[in-house]
């Protein structure tokens, strides 16, 4: 095992990482930039070292100051966390030749499936289901034949988008020209990249993901899946496992489950791994993406699972197997609310946190960096925190979610947790059959 691992990260999720080797006996090497001087992370780890300016490309997305302290430090390796340098290929190679070891999969890995297009090339090569749709698109006048073909509704997405960027929808084959140009100009600006597909647009539809952990000597195993139908603008906000739309539908259940482990085999995965479907009503299920890194929403699965992801990306990429001989069983029902730092409006905010108050109890958890006197600056994004709860049954994991929303206070700043209560009580939430237009419904929003 790495002796010394750096957190190439910043936030919940580097607090998160540092936890995580504490407990292994790892020591840890925390990277900041001068705005998160004061940070949680930089306080936690055992050395910590400024790279830079408050702003991303001069700190946290600046590879040679990154590379540099962790050569420096003595580390071994280098946790990138979710975001920043996850799926960024060139860095894995950095850190290949600099004799770091990268907590992630390979570098032609993230390449072959950080390319959206060539990963749905990938897919049907492996027997996965896709959505239907066309390979890239080379110009406008293509988007508005390939729109009428299809048949709208349609997305167009820039391969290399993620997060909800260089994303358009397109309800007319006459608007298609329009929003091609507009997709392939956010995903050169954002991306770098302005390469754009098109898929047919699947509605109403669930977006289910299923988690999966892969070793080095070619073991894959999934560990349950993930509902994250409850989106803003593509923006995940409350996720749950088990999946409540495939209740009563095992088969289905299994299908996809060796649809993702397929996958991760047919790529020659390392690590932990998200595969994204959307699933219809109807039962069929489609593939969308693989998050070729720790998830945002993984205190989920480690729920209900009862495993540390974080441990077992460590454990993998130092070279152990995994120790299981199945797939991992689900037990009990968890959900996840991602406090953010926004307004009523969905106004961005910041400031400092001048009160904090998390709940507590049996299987509450609050992963979060933040503590009275914690600085919420305007570079870097806006989650503040995830509560996490876990009970026998999902109506008693709403129950318990409920109660732990009210017990948390955070002043300083605005959050949404009112916003989260709202979603609780929404009676298509509640039924368990919701799609990923449910915010749609409560806020009239795209």
């Amino acid at each position: 095992m790495f002796d010394k691992v750096l957190i190439a990260n910043r936030g919940e999720v580097a607090v998160r990482v540092i936890r995580a080797c504490r407990d292994m006996g790892i020591k840890t090497v925390a990277v900041y930039s001068t705005a998160d001087a004061d940070a949680l992370h930089v306080q936690l780890a055992d050395e910590a070292y400024c790279i830079g300016g408050p702003r991303l490309a001069e700190s946290y997305l600046n590879d040679d100051a990154v590379l540099t302290c962790a050569v420096k430090s003595g580390a071994k390796a280098i946790h990138p966390g979710y975001g920043f340098f996850s799926e960024k290929a060139s860095f894995v190679r950095d850190c290949d030749k600099y004799g770091l070891a990268f907590v992630g999969p390979s570098a032609k890995v993230i390449d072959s499936m950080g390319d959206k297009d060539a990963a749905r090339r990938t897919a049907a090569a492996a027997g996965v289901p896709i959505v239907p749709g066309c390979d890239l698109l080379k110009s406008p006048e293509e988007a508005t034949a390939e729109a009428e073909r299809i048949g709208c509704p349609v997305l167009i997405k820039a391969r290399a988008g993620g997060g909800g960027r260089g994303i358009r929808k397109v309800e007319r084959a006459e608007d298609a020209a329009k929003a091609f140009i507009e997709a392939r100009a956010e995903g050169e600006a954002v991306f770098g990249d302005g390469e754009c597909y098109m898929e047919k647009f699947v509605a109403p539809a669930h977006h289910v993901e299923v988690q999966i952990m892969a070793d080095k000597q070619g073991h894959v195993f999934s560990l349950g899946e993930r509902e994250c139908s409850v989106q803003r603008r593509n923006q995940k906000l409350i996720e749950e496992s088990p999946a409540p739309c495939l209740d009563g539908h095992d088969d289905i259940r299994a299908r996809m489950h060796k649809a993702a482990r397929d996958l991760a085999r047919a790529v020659g995965y390392e690590g932990a791994g998200t595969i994204e479907f959307l699933y219809s009503d109807d039962g069929n299920f489609y593939f969308m993406e693989m998050n070729t890194r720790l998830q945002v929403e993984h205190p989920v699965t480690e729920f209900v699972t009862d495993t540390d992801l974080v441990k077992w990306q460590l454990r993998v990429a130092a070279g152990q197997p995994l120790p299981f001989e199945e797939d991992m069983p689900v037990r009990n029902h968890a959900m996840e609310c991602r406090i953010n730092a926004e307004t009523p409006d969905f106004l961005p905010s910041c400031g400092t946190v001048t009160a904090l108050r998390v709940p507590g109890g049996p299987r509450v958890r609050w992963d979060s960096a933040m503590f009275t006197g914690a600085k919420v600056p305007p570079y870097y994004d806006s989650m503040l925190g995830k509560l996490i709860v876990c009970a026998p049954t999902r109506d008693g994991a709403i129950r318990k979610m409920r109660s732990a929303l009210g017990e948390l206070v955070i002043e300083g700043v605005s959050e949404n947790s009112e916003l989260q209560l709202d979603v609780l009580a929404n009676d298509e939430f509640l039924s368990g059959m919701y799609h990923t237009d449910l915010m749609g419904h409560l806020y009239a929003d795209e």
